[in-house]
């Protein structure tokens, strides 16, 4: 009998196949004494371990690429960690074996993150996932992971780590649903990049048996077991009818009636670029520069190694617009040298723009590399600041941009609520405002975007996130038309994007995957229509209840 479930949808397109779970977690290791002669050998066993796992991760990013390439050298950084490390070799030297070392260290800094923060928080999976490699290569026993199958099939599993997504065969793996994470985790976005229809955080999934025929639907986040042939043909004719709608959708993103809406890439670094460029982005609304970073925790990239880097974004949009974000580091992005280490909530404290404002040294070379790397080139850039306040943060920037000779356009980031409700007060010092939903939601909300329980209040359909967006769309108008972008995940909603245009955002910024069917949804509709459909999302109670009501606007009911 069909029967309905509903999560939250995350990667667009239709998914019917069969059931196959994920594999079981590694168990946890016997907790055996060894003599202290055993010790020696064990914190090698244990090292030799750590960078396997650690090579692993950087090889299956560098066969992703893009963004996965990125999330993926990140929990090479985790394996490989220092602290952790000695915290292994110190257990083992009491005693532990090498993997009751590693399984009992990762234990206590797993607590440590889940008690730092709304964002360290959410690196509990990833690191659950590497402690789970390490461990299950000390044991000689199969890493759990994506299960064989000779038949395409729909994956459900507890939660999906980076190392697993980022090397899913779509031609097997029609989707994935899991009952955890939420719309901004790395599994969420990492489906994005691969096409691959996905709805996450729907608790009993894992309940649904092996085999049994389900239909995910990635756009509505709805889940039909045993869907009866007429529900089957409903979703098979509305995915063609998209499929169709992408293929004739071409050129500038636009509404109907010609109001432009340019559309936008996400990308962490040139590997990125090949994919928006495919996709016909119109530029760059968000690099993140951080993942240049990233390579070495210990000190900053040279002026010329940034210089290299960014030149290679630059060239690939010629007349273009180039949206770059300087260093945001902390909170999930620590960094030796520019984070503090013993701050007990990070997603609170110095990060983004305030980290480089206590390091002016690295936010000066970053802005001069920038500036060099420009020259000559016809591109459009920008640069803005992430985790902006208040006006004394945006003027601090600008200053430090014009004192490294930036020719470009100077921004802000709005990722925090007061930076939306005092917009026009910052616009005095800045020419742009870019929109960061994700952080924007998690900040109005007090809402870990990785933590399923919340996802609820992380959904970019909540009213109060509209009126918030709507604040700083209205001051960049007021400012003699300044612009206000979204370059958040919110923006890659097609439906979404539509009520985003309405409130008056003037560019959208997503992954390159999303790109499509952004521009063939927009496409659709009106001005006039988009502006309805944002009214009635904003008169609206409920994520659920706005996304309902501006789909009827657009449909027309």
């Amino acid at each position: 009998m069909e029967t309905t479930l509903r999560g939250v949808g995350v990667s667009h397109g239709v998914a019917i196949g069969e059931v196959r779970h994920m594999g079981t977690a590694v168990l946890e290791p016997p907790a055996r004494q060894i003599t202290a002669d055993e010790a020696a050998r064990e914190q090698g066993r244990a090292r030799q371990a750590v960078s396997a796992v650690a090579a692993d991760l950087i090889a299956r990013g560098q066969l992703a690429g893009g963004e996965a390439q990125h999330v993926l050298e990140a929990q090479a950084m985790i394996a490989e960690d220092p602290e952790l490390m000695a915290d292994v070799d110190r257990r083992i030297a009491v005693g532990s074996t090498a993997e009751r070392g590693v399984y009992d260290a990762f234990a206590a800094y797993r607590d440590l993150l889940a008690g730092a923060g709304e964002y360290m928080a959410g690196r509990v999976a990833d690191l659950d996932d590497v402690r789970n490699r390490i461990v299950a290569r000390l044991l000689g026993v199969p890493m759990p992971g994506v299960p064989d199958s000779d038949e395409p099939y729909v994956l459900i599993a507890r939660d999906l780590a980076p190392a697993d997504t980022a090397l899913l065969d779509p031609a097997l793996v029609l989707g994935f649903v899991t009952e955890e994470g939420g719309p901004t985790s790395h599994s969420a976005i990492l489906a994005r990049a691969l096409g691959v229809p996905a709805i996450v955080a729907l608790p009993g999934a894992g309940e649904i048996a092996e085999g049994t025929m389900i239909a995910v639907d990635g756009s509505t986040g709805d889940l039909f077991v045993d869907p009866s042939p007429q529900k089957r043909a409903e979703l098979e004719a509305a995915a063609a009818e998209r499929r169709a709608a992408l293929a004739a959708s071409s050129g500038p993103g636009a509404t109907s009636d010609g109001h432009k809406v340019p559309l936008l890439a996400n990308v962490g670094g040139p590997a990125d670029v090949p994919a928006a460029v495919e996709a016909g982005a119109e530029g760059v609304g968000l690099f993140r520069t951080e993942f240049l970073f990233l390579d070495d925790s210990k000190k900053a990239p040279s002026e010329e190694k940034q210089i290299e880097s960014y030149r290679k974004v630059l060239e690939a949009f010629p007349e273009g617009r180039v949206v770059v974000r300087v260093l945001d580091a902390g909170a999930d992005k620590p960094l030796d040298f520019l984070t503090p280490g013993d701050e007990p909530n990070p997603a609170l404290g110095v990060r983004g723009l305030r980290s480089l404002l206590d390091h002016p040294d690295v936010l000066r070379t970053q802005l001069t590399a920038l500036a060099k790397a420009a020259e000559g080139l016809p591109v459009h850039l920008e640069v803005m600041a992430p985790m902006v306040a208040d006006r004394i943060d945006a003027k601090a920037f600008a200053d430090a941009c014009r004192e490294a000779g930036l020719k470009a356009k100077f921004g802000a980031m709005v990722e925090i609520p007061s930076a939306a409700l005092r917009a026009r007060s910052i616009l005095q010092e800045v020419e742009f405002l870019s929109l960061g939903t994700n952080d924007l939601a998690q900040y109005a909300f007090a809402a870990d975007r990785q933590v399923g329980a919340v996802s609820r209040l992380q959904d970019p359909w909540q009213p109060a996130l509209l009126d918030l967006i709507a604040m700083a769309a209205d001051a960049a108008k007021a400012e003699g038309k300044k612009s206000c972008g979204v370059c958040g995940e919110a923006a890659s909603d097609p439906l979404l994007a539509c009520v985003l245009t309405g409130l008056g955002v003037t560019s959208l910024s997503m992954g390159a995957a999303s790109i499509p069917y952004v521009r063939a949804t927009l496409a659709k509709y009106t001005l006039a229509q988009c502006e309805r459909a944002a009214a009635a999302a904003r008169a609206s109670d409920t994520a659920e209840e706005a996304r309902k009501a501006a789909q009827a606007v657009l449909s027309g009911e």
